[in-house]
């Protein structure tokens, strides 16, 4: 068994506790009850009762902290303390459309010197709870699936690389600069995935399973943890200008130390023409 901090355990123990309930709803898809929050971007029943069974659990675990909530917005804690960042469906069109990939997400955010702000992730999971796949970091101990410790992969041509994107879709994002990064991607590479989960193309680049993600327009509670996966497992995460402000700016490219720098040359080629 991994060592690993209380914070870990807070956190999985929130997952695991709102997973049944989602995993019967997902069951039941035909049956929720959506509600448009805007053009193509729903909310189910499910994405809120399982944000509150999430919230009740690590405000149990640590008192006092703040939240950022996907559907609860802000809530004001310690300002001296960490706060959560929680989503707790990054895919809720795919589960309310009955395909099976989406994930709960949950960070740690440090705040900076002073309570002025927030600053570095610390900690963050992304848990399918389809698959009780667990993927977790923790800065400066790595990044894990279970027990089993996780690297980025070793490839190093873009010929033989599968990227990961977000597509733009109805009020939201911009349709013809995503045609120009991908005009100029899609011919260098193997494949391009769109599965719909910022969080999970995240993780699994951590994993190996893809080589890099791009996307922009992204929130923050889609992204903390997935982020501190990637660079725990051996990635390089940036902003498109190659910045060290992914989180800030909601823009990610992210990819193997092998990969980053190509793609980065290939997506600020394509915005620059």
């Amino acid at each position: 068994m991994v060592a690993h901090s209380g914070l870990i355990t807070v956190m999985q123990r929130a997952a695991r506790k709102a997973a049944p309930k989602i995993r019967r709803d997902f069951g039941e898809v035909e049956q929720l009850q959506v509600s448009r929050k805007g053009p193509a971007d729903f909310v189910s029943n499910a994405d809120r009762q399982a944000e509150r069974t999430i919230v009740e659990e690590l405000q149990h675990g640590r008192p006092g902290w703040g939240l950022l909530l996907e559907e609860g917005g802000a809530i004001e804690g310690d300002p001296t303390k960490p706060r959560w960042i929680v989503d707790p469906i990054d895919g809720t069109s795919n589960f309310i459309h009955g395909i099976p990939h989406f994930a709960i997400s949950i960070a740690v955010q440090e705040p900076k010197p002073g309570g002025n702000g927030w600053g570095e992730i610390s900690q963050g999971l992304v848990y399918q709870p389809l698959t009780d796949e667990s993927f977790w970091a923790e800065k400066g101990r790595g990044a894990w699936l279970q027990d089993r410790r996780l690297r980025v992969s070793s490839r190093r041509d873009l010929a033989d690389t599968l990227i990961a994107t977000g597509i733009p879709y109805r009020g939201h994002g911009d349709t013809e600069r995503f045609q120009k990064v991908l005009g100029a991607v899609a011919p260098e590479v193997a494949g391009i995935r769109r599965f719909g989960s910022a969080a999970l193309d995240l993780a699994w680049v951590a994993a190996g399973r893809y080589d890099g993600f791009w996307e922009e327009g992204l929130e923050t509670w889609d992204i903390a943890a997935g982020i501190l996966l990637v660079k725990e497992a051996g990635g390089f995460v940036t902003d498109f200008r190659g910045a060290d402000r992914a989180l800030e700016s909601g823009q990610v490219l992210a990819a193997t130390d092998n990969i980053h720098s190509k793609l980065h040359k290939l997506v600020g080629a394509a915005l620059r023409g």
